[in-house]
């Protein structure tokens, strides 16, 4: 009786992997794939400069003086639609989910009496330089890690600049444009 039970298990283990041989052989059939020419795939070499050769090169962005010398204005105004959600541009204008917007180059960045600032853009300190504008509307949780503005960013560096040159004109004495080539 216990060599009956023993040809049993053991013909159940061999009929099991049996079956599993059987259904990968079956499935190889089904879903085969042709035969690959080459291994894997070639990667693009580094050029010289250490710039990838199989991808296109990635423009040259202009300086921001240069930028802002050709900046758009009234585009400037346009791009800012979806901003006016959360910030008021009027001069006098009252602080919504974010600071009004009015005078803001060149003002402190934590200067808004009763609005409630981050304590990141607290710690940051300074004043709203035209770099300091283009890095936070490039990336605003990247250039103030905390800040509580939930915009993703601008990635488009002349769109930033139209918008920073519309900006400067919400101003009583609008600060000077920086100088190109400086």
């Amino acid at each position: 009786m216990f060599s009956f039970e023993t040809n049993k298990i053991a013909g159940a283990i061999l009929g099991s992997l049996l079956l599993a041989m059987g259904l990968g052989v079956i499935g190889q059939m089904i879903f085969s794939h042709p035969a690959l020419k080459t291994p894997g795939f070639n990667l693009p070499a580094l050029a010289e400069g250490g710039e990838s050769g199989g991808a296109p090169a990635a423009e040259a962005v202009a300086s921001l003086p240069e930028r802002l010398a050709k900046a758009d204005v009234k585009r400037g105004e346009s791009l800012t639609k979806a901003c006016q959600a959360c910030h008021s541009f009027e001069k006098g204008g009252a602080a919504k989910v974010g600071p009004p917007l009015f005078g803001v180059v060149g003002r402190p960045k934590d200067s808004i009496a009763g609005f409630g600032y981050s304590d990141a853009m607290k710690a940051k300190g300074g004043a709203w330089t035209f770099d300091d504008l283009d890095h936070f509307i490039a990336s605003p949780k990247g250039f103030i890690s905390g800040t509580k503005m939930g915009f993703a960013g601008e990635p488009d560096p002349q769109k930033r600049a139209d918008i920073i040159a519309y900006l400067r004109t919400l101003s009583d004495s609008p600060v000077p444009l920086p100088a190109p080539g400086k």
